[in-house]
């Protein structure tokens, strides 16, 4: 989808049509969530600080984001790509994978069914997106990206490295900015140079796994299939905070908010965790992470809530500013699946989670909550983090 949250905004506020306008809190810590191609013409991107954004377009329009709208409008489209193909692997809430090798019978060759499922989606849902075609999933999204804004750009399977080949080495999936000056430092700038450069030399400068990995993509070599079904590997929440934070109450009660949610998430998906994780952001920018494996795998919330306090503790930087703070439940495995011991300190609090769960499925979010997470939030910048994810 084409600057998905922002084409939603505008369809209920089509005055702002050829303006420069981005989806994102009107705070001095926000960051653009959604872009449109008027702000990008002045550099505006998502996921850059508002303060900045608006030292390069003085005349940007912000719109606070809501995220429910975003949420409806992709099931609605996510509802007509299942109408082409049972075969639809979903990255994001705005993009997604379509295998239509078996679908060619009924509507046609790949292209005319891109034309198709666009005219669906604009006459539908009045938004607008870009379709990228090929015979590897990691062309046909480079292809899309390329597709932008509103188009289609097809990548026959004989022209695959004519496409590729002169393209940076940074628009390789999963190339960031340490690995691309690891390329850059060996003369590789171009995906061609990448292609061409022998694989031990390539082990040398980004490891064995990558080395392999980025030269298959290089050459067009792309193996994975669409997978309808998605696999969590980790479920998690972070917050940034509107001034840094030094309170460690303030800090304690933002871990139990966030191991909450992180539990919550877990019991949806009935899954536990092996591990659980934490990760700070100090005033300077330093970010840490610590983790700890479990001698049993948990969703029960105040498990998860009290490694994550001993985590924190174990830092010992009492007083030290945060900026960002965050909880994650790691090695993932479907819950109950260890087996029952003869007796765990979890089982009450199981108990509880359960009885939290059955209450806030009848009467919402807020049905019942801790006592402590009452505290209203003035602290916190990015509400995003208080949205329930998509399962």
């Amino acid at each position: 989808m084409d600057s998905f949250f922002v084409s939603v905004e505008l369809l209920d506020r089509p005055e702002l049509r050829g303006v420069p306008t981005a989806v994102a809190h009107e705070t001095g810590r926000s960051v653009i969530s959604s872009a449109s191609y008027e702000a990008r013409a002045f550099g505006v991107r998502s996921a850059m600080p508002v303060a900045r954004a608006r030292q390069l377009c003085p005349s940007l329009v912000l719109i606070t984001p809501e995220f429910s709208k975003y949420r409806e409008a992709s099931r609605a489209v996510m509802r007509i790509f299942h109408e082409f193909t049972p075969l639809v692997e979903p990255l994001s809430i705005d993009e997604a994978f379509l295998d239509v090798a078996g679908s060619i019978k009924l509507f046609g060759p790949p292209a005319e069914i891109a034309r198709r499922i666009r005219a669906e989606i604009r006459q539908r849902t009045g938004l607008p997106a870009s379709v990228g075609l090929a015979s590897t999933k990691h062309v046909a999204k480079l292809a899309s990206q390329r597709a932008k804004p509103d188009g289609v750009l097809e990548v026959a399977p004989e022209r695959t490295l004519e496409f590729l080949h002169p393209l940076p080495v940074e628009a390789i999936w999963g190339v960031g900015g340490q690995t691309a000056r690891a390329l850059h430092a060996r003369a590789i700038h171009s995906v061609g140079d990448l292609a061409r450069e022998p694989l031990e030399s390539l082990r040398r400068a980004v490891g064995t796994a990558s080395a392999h990995r980025l030269h298959e993509l290089a050459n067009g070599r792309d193996a994975r299939e669409v997978h309808t079904s998605r696999v969590e590997k980790s479920i998690g929440h972070e917050e940034t905070f509107a001034v840094d934070e030094p309170d460690r109450a303030v800090l304690e009660r933002e871990l139990l908010r966030l191991a909450t949610r992180t539990a919550e998430r877990l019991r949806a998906h009935e899954a536990e965790a092996r591990t659980i994780a934490i990760k700070v952001r100090w005033s300077n920018f330093e970010t840490v992470t610590r983790s700890r494996t479990l001698s049993e795998a948990t969703n029960a919330t105040v498990r998860i809530y009290r490694v994550a306090r001993e985590l924190f503790a174990a830092l010992g930087a009492a007083g030290r500013p945060v900026r960002l703070i965050g909880v994650r439940a790691e090695q993932l495995v479907p819950a109950g699946s260890e087996g029952a011991t003869l007796w765990s300190e979890d089982d009450g609090w199981r108990a509880v989670d359960r009885a939290a769960d059955r209450v806030r499925s009848r009467f919402g979010a807020t049905g019942l909550t801790s006592a402590r997470l009452l505290t209203p939030r003035t602290d916190v910048v990015d509400p995003r983090s208080l949205e329930t994810p998509e399962a």
